[in-house]
């Protein structure tokens, strides 16, 4: 759909009234009306830029109601610069844009969740560097942003690094979900160190309950969520270029460091008295079931580390806040000056596969609050960016976790996602469900690097 600003820049309240072939803008919220929002950069961006008349198409995972938001902060940018947007996806999305890429025929813009895939796309000469000052410019302005900067640095087909992938809109990991009545009624508080939860974990014993809901189950992918809890773990004992390392090969699976890891996920998994069902049932449990245990009465456990989209299979009428919360998932108090308060997480990376300057200026849309702003308002998006209005988020749980964002020293992805799939969709799976049946931790490290070396 064509729209097109009229003349001149855009006032802080203006109506955005504009014309377009056949139709007429509607934006989800009216610029200037609601004070919670950054109108002033988009005023700025608007007056700014003039693409009227130019056409640019976004190729990215997002469909059926994340379609619907992404479009919705896509309008803002049409009615700013006069651009003319095409979203569009594709269930078999990351197939797709190789294919698209290869024929000569790529989207202006490509959004992924997978860096490795996008990191495949700039070893080919595929990706356009999106520049220096767009890296520096997120190292300033995202909370860890030298983390983000990393994440979407790639090899280009020079073997050169740049910057190639822009991200936005994240997911966190970092989340232990609890039942406040169950934690008000036993008198226990938020820890806020690894040290503090781990005494939690056997004081919650000591009162004759179960600290907490594990399951590794997920059909084909079962295990996955044994690899998060090792991925943590990594994070808040090493520094976090050992965690970059491990990712790439570079250090072994097999490294004292990330047995270590390992085997401190296995101090919760491993203990009958510290998991529902006893040790024997993580591996068997589904993970969508597990942390049923929190709302039964009384509670099969108390705590539950899951990443942010487990709400969706809480009991029907779970009111979050209310019958549910989260905590992040804590550093040590030890190695704290060390290492900070990582976050494990994932997101979307924004690329440039067909060059022009409205391209580059849809990147530069994405450095304006409001870019960000009118999402987070329709729920669904979390941002690392410093400068949004966190007042905006669509319900507190969002704020929460976008203040546990802008609160990280690191932000990692998640690893197994970055890793060759025959390993990160592979043997770390099986193996971390052989070791939580009772296999010894370096012996199912030294079989994950065993199936790696293979690979070479």
């Amino acid at each position: 759909m064509k729209k097109s600003i009229l003349a001149g820049a855009v006032a802080l309240a203006m109506s955005c009234t504009a014309a377009f072939a056949g139709g007429h803008i509607s934006l989800k919220f009216a610029p200037g009306e609601d004070k919670r929002f950054s109108w002033d950069t988009y005023e700025a961006f608007a007056a700014k830029h003039d693409l009227t008349g130019q056409k640019i198409t976004v190729f990215g995972p997002w469909r059926s109601e994340d379609q619907k938001l992404v479009e919705s902060m896509i309008d803002y940018f049409e009615a700013a610069t006069g651009a003319e947007v095409t979203y569009s996806s594709s269930e078999n999305y990351e197939q797709q844009i190789v294919i698209d890429t290869q024929a000569g025929s790529p989207p202006d813009i490509t959004v992924l969740p997978q860096p490795g895939l996008l990191a495949n796309l700039a070893s080919k000469g595929y990706l356009t560097p999106l520049g220096d000052d767009a890296a520096n410019w997120m190292k300033e302005n995202y909370a860890a942003g030298q983390s983000w900067v990393d994440l979407g640095t790639f090899k280009g087909k020079d073997g050169n690094a740049s910057f190639y992938g822009f991200p936005y809109k994240a997911d966190v990991k970092s989340l232990v979900w609890y039942s406040p009545e169950n934690f008000e009624d036993a008198g226990y508080e938020i820890p806020q160190t690894m040290e503090e939860l781990k005494a939690l974990t056997d004081k919650i014993v000591a009162d004759g309950g179960t600290p907490w809901c594990i399951g590794l189950g997920s059909g084909g992918a079962t295990g996955w969520p044994a690899t998060d809890w090792t991925e943590e773990f990594i994070l808040r004992t090493q520094p976090a270029d050992v965690y970059d390392k491990w990712v790439t090969n570079e250090i072994k699976f097999d490294d004292p460091r990330i047995v270590a890891a390992i085997e401190e996920f296995g101090a919760f998994a491993r203990n009958d008295k510290y998991v529902d069902g006893g040790a024997g049932a993580v591996a068997t449990t589904d993970f969508r079931e597990s942390p049923k245990g929190l709302f039964s009465s009384p509670p099969k456990c108390y705590m539950h580390r899951q990443a942010s989209f487990i709400p969706a299979f809480f009991p029907e009428g779970t009111k979050a806040g209310e019958d549910v919360d989260f905590f992040y998932f804590p550093a040590y108090a030890s190695k704290e000056a060390e290492l900070g308060k990582p976050v494990l997480g994932a997101g979307t990376l924004v690329s440039i596969t067909k060059d022009s300057p409205a391209a580059r200026t849809f990147i530069e849309w994405l450095q304006t609050p409001i870019a960000h702003e009118v999402w987070m308002a329709q729920g669904g998006l979390l941002t690392p960016l410093k400068s949004v209005n966190t007042e905006v988020y669509a319900n507190e749980a969002l704020k929460k976790q976008g203040d546990i964002l802008l609160n990280a020293t690191t932000f990692r992805f998640d690893g197994s996602d970055l890793m060759p799939g025959k390993i990160g969709a592979g043997a770390f799976w099986t193996g971390m469900v052989d070791y939580a049946g009772g296999k010894d931790a370096g012996e199912v490290a030294k079989g994950i690097q065993e199936t790696w070396d293979s690979l070479n």
